[in-house]
């Protein structure tokens, strides 16, 4: 069995109960659960202060074993804090030998683009609290997660939407807002020809809208093979929009785009996602219904 390590880089976990049944679900699967404190540590709305969630972060470069999976206890706000004080020479280091493997999402996609900007591949996925401590477990992303943890190649399929195509690059990207923090900072990836992934929560189409065309403003997009966008959770119009939805967006993006946008994909904070290695290599095939990613080139466990 594995090893899970905790952290807490961002807020406090207001929901103690979840937190503590994905640790008892954990043990009963038989793994091991370790730096379990950071789960009630708090100060202000943070998961304690910006010296101790640092030193969660930092102290990875230290963190000595085999099968070791970092997860944090959930997101929230307070990676951004960190990103000029984090160790990313020493975390580069680390992962040279028996790496750890580092899942989360939401707020903690800003610091695994800094790991990704230094050559680390982590996993965009469940967290403790959101995830494994649900009151029930979803089947499709515990599957999902250890599909992506257990397997050096492995294929994700969805029906998607959009052109048909097919792609090769670097997968990359994550929560939406944080990739959009990081534009113009040095924690950002330098990618050409890849392919980004994208999702959010709790964001109106508008702003959906709004953070794409920074994106592609900035030129960052058309310098993609494609782009596949997750879910974005909590983002239902209202009366005012007339008409205006997250499709309505979706379609006026691909107007402007002239690299394939493909969406659909179980991804983001919704109970269902899939598990996808940021950095890893991947091949996308799209035949205008059906819709294939193959993910390669990423550390897994050796259990």
């Amino acid at each position: 069995m594995s090893v899970f390590h905790l952290i807490a880089p961002s807020g406090y976990c207001i929901n103690q109960e979840a937190a503590a049944r994905g640790v008892a679900r954990l043990e009963a699967a038989g793994h091991e659960v370790r730096h379990r404190e950071v789960i009630a540590r708090r100060w202000q709305r943070f998961a304690g202060s910006d010296a101790e969630r640092l030193a969660d972060l930092n102290e990875l470069t230290t963190l000595a074993g085999k099968n070791m999976i970092v997860m944090p206890v959930r997101g929230g706000y307070g990676a951004s804090r960190l990103l000029a004080s984090v160790d990313w020479a020493g975390l580069a280091r680390r992962q040279q030998q028996d790496p750890l493997l580092i899942c989360g999402h939401s707020d903690f996609t800003a610091f695994q683009m800094g790991l990704l900007k230094h050559g680390v591949i982590s996993f965009s996925g469940p967290m403790l609290a959101g995830n494994v401590g649900a009151e029930t477990v979803d089947a499709f992303t515990e599957r999902h997660f250890w599909l992506a943890l257990r397997n050096d190649t492995f294929t994700v399929e969805w029906h998607g939407d959009g052109q048909p195509c097919q792609a090769q690059g670097t997968l990359w990207g994550g929560n939406l807002a944080m990739l959009v923090s990081l534009i113009g900072t040095p924690w950002m990836p330098d990618i050409d020809n890849g392919i980004l992934v994208l999702e959010d929560i709790n964001e109106h189409p508008f702003r959906v809208e709004r953070m794409l065309l920074q994106l592609h403003h900035a030129g960052i997009l058309s310098r993609q093979r494609a782009v596949i966008l997750g879910s974005f959770s909590g983002s239902a119009p209202n009366d005012y929009d007339a008409g205006f939805s997250l499709e309505a967006m979706i379609a006026f993006m691909r107007s402007q785009l002239s690299v394939p946008l493909i969406a659909g994909l179980a991804f983001g904070h919704e109970p269902q996602t899939v598990t996808l290695p940021l950095g890893a290599q991947a091949a996308l095939e799209h035949d205008g219904e059906h819709t294939r990613l193959t993910l390669t080139g990423h550390s897994v466990l050796h259990e």
